[in-house]
């Protein structure tokens, strides 16, 4: 069973940068489906971002050009690039791993975009 620990969120003005982590323990990486979600209150948990282990990647249209999401498998790793912030990025952000038999989220960090 891999525990995922989601770190880097906090307060950012909008047009600024923050960077994602999401840490596994328990397990290898390496043979997951990655991917980071967000959440705010009273709306639905949408996907943001998503990496195969082969390193494809898929982005939300709402983010595509602004976001990377990366994996680095000798770190047990996953990031989340995050430029060009906006207002309507302000979410609670949730690490996500997924194989064949098992999905397993991280607690989440909270990322808001504010003057």
């Amino acid at each position: 069973q891999v525990q995922l620990v989601e770190s880097g969120g906090g307060l950012v003005q909008p047009g600024g940068s923050l960077r994602l982590s999401c840490a596994a323990s328990g397990s290898l990486l390496n043979m997951y489906i990655m991917g980071w979600y967000r959440q705010v209150l009273g709306k639905q948990r949408e996907l943001v971002a998503v990496i195969t282990s082969g390193g494809a990647t898929n982005y939300a249209d709402s983010v595509k050009g602004r976001f990377t999401i990366s994996r680095d498998n000798a770190k047990n790793t996953v990031y989340l690039q995050m430029n060009s912030l906006k207002p309507e990025d302000t979410a609670v952000y949730y690490c996500n791993a997924k194989t064949v038999g098992a999905i397993q989220w991280g607690q989440g960090t909270q990322v808001i975009v504010s003057s």
